[in-house]
């Protein structure tokens, strides 16, 4: 609204008020509503009334006996207007919400006129500019929430003079500068979070001890460095520490355990280093200990079994070492162990099965050996078991399928030997089975379709045997089929057509069998399909050109014969496409130049292709691979001169003639590149008239046969 429409309306108010009597303070909220009066938020302000005497009924407005606004308390509106100058001469204001408005503009240094403020609440705005110094007149301000917006500069020295202050927020802003040590002054202080502010920087002040009273303290997402001052100690009524993703270095201070309230540890996300101190275990109402991805060494220390009231345990993405300390078993509360990423050893304990609420159990990428224990399957609420990469052996326990509540397994990359129990199959609320790189054998049984839950079957790299059973068409849920590397017969099944969310079949290094499946035209989602190194037959589906999401096809090593079917060139998205050592002849479609996304790797070598290069590969400007070698294609190379992204090239084994084209790639490529191409001319120096270094002899041997014919 325009200051001449706003001064028309203060005109008509002050107007209506010689009429009316409506005080001042009225007047100033109804000058403030003219402000966004023509937006749809005016339409919550109805009870507005300039007719009435004062404010004291409207919506969102408290006043005293005196008829004075005491309270103004405006919550997700979106005023979209600036802060209201209009009120900073109310007296008697003592508390100001105005959060989830869209409010715009700067905080006014007038705001330390409003003395007896005891709430400010400008929360989840986009108020931008400084804190203003005047922060610091209000004396009897007691909560101060000012997070969420866009408020940048440093946190203001004067905000220590506010010593009644119980709660203040600033975090998610653009703040900077180092928390100033007057925040010790703030002996009321309960709260105090200024996270997600990454330009905060320097150390946590120690004077920040002298705040006796403080519950929590945020400084996550921020530039905070240096080391965990020991005096925080100190602070017997501090529940919550939530210091992650900063600079902090240095150890842990053994001083934490004096601070006896302390429920949640997060100090994740830093450089801390050394060891986790046993004084830790003298926090007996600790629940919550996240300190994973810092610098930590060392063992798991065994006090830490004394911290009984423990929900969650994340030190993973560290260097500790040595055993699980069998005084975990008192933790019984525990519902998350995260250990992944260390150097733990010897075996995963038996114990783990009194963890009767346990939900998340990684023990990933350490050096865990031994068997799986099978007291694994009392674990009744476990919804994710991941012991991948550690030097486990024996057999999957049958246990396992006890815990009716898994939903993500992965204990790829171990010395897991026998057959995988089909009970394992009966688990209906399993998404992701990954059993890779094990030395698993037997054959998987028809009771896979059982997990219709399943998104990902991850089995690749084992020792299965038998058919890939049919039942895996049930599976309509599945992302992710990874079967290769194994010893799997007989034919590719059907049934696999019935999956339409799959986005990878992988079933290279098998002994599969039989055909292409012509269903597979209903993965529409397929991005990856590689069938490559089996024992394939038949030709090349027409209706894979129905793949229009397919970036890798790889079906090399197998025994596919027909031809290069056209319909592939509406796979538009294909990035490599692998067709080699095979039986396939012909020539090579047009279409397939124009798969301009192609940028990896196009190999058709080892086959019996004929014919020229097709003009349209001079489309291909993004390939960095190409492999024609070893068919019987003929014609000018020419037609490759412009692919200036080509670092590979293999055009060996044709029947290629005339020059190369005159380019960097073709002058540094070895001679091998061209080799077995008798009428091509390699060295235009050594080129007789014809082009070609073989033309005299060719017409020597030509005479000849014709004379003793």
């Amino acid at each position: 609204m325009s200051s001449n429409g706003i001064g028309i309306i203060l005109l008509f108010l002050n107007f209506v008020s010689s009429i009316s009597g409506l005080s001042h303070e009225g007047l100033s909220l109804l000058s403030w509503l003219s402000t966004f009066n023509s937006s749809s938020a005016a339409a919550f302000f109805s009870s507005w009334n300039p007719s009435h005497s004062n404010p004291c009924t409207w919506d969102y407005i408290k006043c005293n006996h005196g008829g004075f606004v005491t309270e103004i308390t405006i919550s997700n509106i979106n005023l979209h207007t600036t802060f209201p100058t209009q009120i900073v001469s109310f007296q008697h204001l003592t508390a100001l919400v105005l959060s989830r408005g869209n409010l715009t503009g700067e905080i006014p240094p007038s705001i330390g006129n409003l003395s007896s403020l005891v709430t400010l609440n400008l929360s989840f705005n986009a108020i931008s500019g400084n804190i203003p110094a005047q922060i610091g007149m209000l004396s009897d301000l007691q909560s101060l929430s000012l997070n969420t917006n866009s408020l940048h500069g440093e946190i203001p020295r004067e905000i220590g003079n506010c010593s009644k202050l119980q709660l203040l927020e600033l975090f998610d802003n653009h703040l900077s500068g180092k928390i100033p040590t007057e925040i010790g002054q703030l002996v009321a202080l309960e709260i105090f979070r200024a996270g997600g502010n990454s330009g905060i920087e320097g150390e946590i002040p120690t004077q920040i001890s002298n705040c006796k009273r403080l519950a929590f303290l945020g400084l996550a997402d921020t530039g905070i460095s240096g080391q965990i001052p020991t005096s925080l100690g100190e602070l017997k009524n501090l529940k919550t520490l939530s210091i992650y993703t900063s600079k902090l270095n240095g150890h842990i201070p053994p001083e934490i355990g004096n601070s006896s309230a302390l429920e949640d540890l997060f100090l994740y996300g830093n450089q801390l280093s050394g060891e986790i101190p046993e004084e830790v275990g003298s926090l007996k109402n600790l629940k919550r200990v996240l300190l994973w991805q810092n610098q930590l060494s060392g063992r798991i220390p065994n006090s830490l079994g004394n911290c009984s009231s423990l929900v969650i345990i994340d030190i993973s993405l560290n260097y500790l070492s040595g055993k699980v300390p069998s005084s975990l078993a008192n933790l019984v509360a525990l519902e998350e162990l995260l250990l992944s990423g260390n150097n733990l050893s010897g075996e995963i304990p038996p114990f783990i099965g009194n963890f009767s609420s346990l939900k998340q159990l990684e023990l990933d990428n350490n050096r865990f050996s031994g068997e799986i224990p099978a007291t694994i399957g009392q674990l009744k609420e476990l919804s994710q078991f991941f012991a991948w990469q550690n030097q486990l052996r024996g057999s999957i326990p049958t246990e396992l399928a006890n815990c009716e509540k898994l939903q993500h397994l992965d204990i790829s990359h171990n010395f897991l030997t026998g057959s995988v129990p089909s009970s394992l199959f009966n688990l209906k609320n399993l998404t992701q089975l990954l059993l890779l790189s094990n030395r698993l054998s037997g054959e998987i049984p028809q009771t896979l379709g059982n997990c219709t839950s399943l998104t990902r079957l991850r089995m690749g790299s084992n020792n299965f045997s038998g058919h890939i059973p049919s039942a895996i068409g049930l599976l309509h849920s599945l992302s992710y089929l990874e079967l290769s590397e194994n010893q799997f017969t007989g034919e590719i099944p059907p049934d696999i057509g019935n999956c339409t969310h799959l986005e990878m079949v992988d079933l290279r290094a098998n002994k599969l069998q039989g055909t292409i499946p012509a269903s597979f035209e209903f993965l529409a989602d397929l991005n990856i399909l590689d069938l490559s190194m089996n024992s394939i037959t038949g030709t090349i589906p027409h209706n894979l050109g129905k793949l229009t999401s397919l970036n890798k096809m790889v079906i090399s090593g197998n025994s596919i014969t027909g031809f290069i079917p056209k319909s592939l060139g509406n796979c538009k998205d294909l990035q490599l496409l692998d067709i080699s050592r095979n039986k396939i002849a012909g020539s090579i479609p047009e279409e397939i130049g124009h798969l301009q996304g192609l940028d990896i790797l196009l190999n058709l070598s080892w086959n019996a292709l004929t014919e020229p290069i097709p003009e349209s590969f001079s489309n291909l400007s993004k390939l960095a691979n190409l492999d024609l070698s070893h068919n019987m294609l003929t014609g000018s190379l020419m037609v490759l001169g412009g692919l200036d992204n080509l670092v590979s090239l293999d055009v060996s084994f044709n029947n290629f003639s005339g020059v190369l084209p005159d380019t960097k790639l073709f002058h540094n490529l070895p001679s091998t590149a061209f080799s077995g191409n008798q009428e091509l001319c390699i060295n235009q120096t050594e080129c007789g008239s014809s082009g070609s270094p073989h033309s005299k002899r060719s017409t020597r041997n030509l005479i000849m046969r014709t004379l003793f014919s």
